[in-house]
């Protein structure tokens, strides 16, 4: 199973795709994680962050005065993680907790954390098969599904059937994976967060993301003027505008943005 689009298989949907232009400097930049920045991974602890990713991110803050931040469904702690020694602009949890500056304390913005009865039955589903990877967050969960996707399906029903009699929540399913979430939050509300500080406001608001869940991104920057770059098979699904066929394009883009001389900027 492949999320991004195959040379081999859709070469000429690839090639088709609209090269982005590179970032400009009265951007506001937002970047999914997962299936963008990074190549996914059979699990969330196995992807692999190249060096030259650090640096690059690093001076593209820089050089966007601030305005670039992450948006994952990971927590910011884990994010954290995988980045360090960064510690950007981010939003977690698919909205549920952000930072808004760098270095700057992570904020609970979802009222109430995940009921534990929800982790509970999430816990279970990984009695199912050893290829299935639970994912337990404060105000979310995730169940990954890409080492037993027969059971994709089985998965979606207990988590739905588990969800009953619980308010306020929303299931999604993403590449392999089912999350449950605040259904008050999404990264399109953490887009509107980010737009109203400082280092954000009055820029084009741009997000690139690959997945169901940077929808949301996608219509809050779309509804504020600003541009949506999809990758890989959300490329396809959208069919317009510029677009990435696999995170290393995106990689190299913010890799060429980043080492662009400030005189031809």
């Amino acid at each position: 199973m492949t999320d991004s689009i195959s040379t081999g298989q859709a070469s000429s949907e690839a090639n088709a795709l609209q090269t982005p232009p590179l970032p400009q400097s009265n951007w506001a930049l937002f970047l999914d994680i997962d299936g963008t920045l990074l190549d996914i991974a059979d699990a969330p602890d196995r992807v692999q962050v190249p060096a030259r990713l650090l640096d690059d991110l690093q001076t593209a803050e820089k050089k966007l005065s601030g305005a670039l931040a992450l948006v994952s469904g990971r927590p910011i702690s884990e994010i954290d993680k995988l980045f360090d020694p960064l510690k950007l602009a981010a939003s977690g949890q698919h909205g549920s907790e952000w930072r808004p500056v760098p270095g700057a304390v992570t904020q609970a913005v979802s009222e109430a954390p995940l009921p534990a009865g929800l982790h509970e039955a999430a816990a279970k589903l990984g009695n199912l098969h050893p290829g299935i990877v639970v994912e337990r967050k404060s105000h979310a969960l995730a169940v990954h599904y890409r080492n037993a996707p027969d059971f994709g399906a089985e998965i979606g029903g207990r988590l739905a059937a588990a969800m009953a009699g619980y308010d306020g929540l929303m299931l999604l399913h993403g590449k392999a994976v089912w999350e449950i979430k605040d259904a008050q939050q999404s990264k399109g509300t953490a887009v509107g967060l980010f737009m109203r500080q400082p280092a954000f406001s009055d820029r084009v608001a741009v997000f690139v993301g690959d997945d169901r869940t940077d929808e949301d991104g996608f219509h809050a920057v779309e509804g504020l003027g600003g541009l949506a770059i999809p990758v890989g098979q959300l490329a396809l699904k959208r069919g317009r505008g510029p677009a990435f066929a696999t995170p290393a394009q995106v990689r190299k883009w913010l890799s060429d943005f980043a080492m662009r001389d400030e005189a031809a900027a």
